[in-house]
């Protein structure tokens, strides 16, 4: 299955200059979205202990992904989103700048963990997620992407991580 065939170009999306990437067709094609899961949890069968979704679409893949290979699923949200104790890392978008944070007792030391999001584009939401993963003392088993959009630096920011995306667009 092309899974491209799913994903819409919206021009000047969020802000002028930027190719936002729409999941939502996706999203509305059943099949399309199973054929996601199946390939990401086909990828990360190995040890993971965990798998932590990033705020908002992370969420979705995130939480089919926990449900298909039986893992705890720990939400990393956007600053004042989250009940609990939370500790916190400011990132950098390519329009602009965010904080995320992480409850304080979401992982036990070791905790291997793999980050999932909808869309690697400049990495920096993703190397947030690294690092409240790794302040915490567990450590980050990869991270798996429905899309990436290459030549833009995400890649080259999370360099020390093993990175998997189903769709590449350069």
């Amino acid at each position: 299955m092309n899974l491209k065939h799913y994903i819409r170009d919206i021009p000047d999306f969020p802000k002028k200059g930027i190719m936002f990437k729409d999941i939502t067709p996706l999203l509305q094609m059943p099949l399309a979205f199973e054929e996601v899961i199946a390939r990401m949890a086909n990828m990360w069968s190995r040890r993971i202990d965990a798998i932590t979704g990033l705020d908002a679409r992370g969420f979705i893949f995130a939480s089919a992904l926990a449900f298909s290979l039986k893992l705890p699923l720990v939400p990393i949200r956007k600053k004042g989103k989250l009940p609990y104790e939370t500790i916190s890392q400011e990132y950098g978008l390519e329009y602009g700048n965010d904080v995320l944070e992480i409850h304080k007792d979401a992982f036990c030391a070791g905790d291997r963990v793999l980050i999932v999001d909808d869309l690697l584009a400049t990495g920096g939401t993703a190397h947030a997620a690294s690092a409240l993963i790794e302040k915490l003392g567990a450590s980050v088993a990869g991270c798996a992407f429905v899309i990436e959009i290459s030549g833009i630096g995400g890649r080259e920011v999370l360099k020390a991580y093993d990175i998997q995306s189903l769709i590449v667009y350069r």
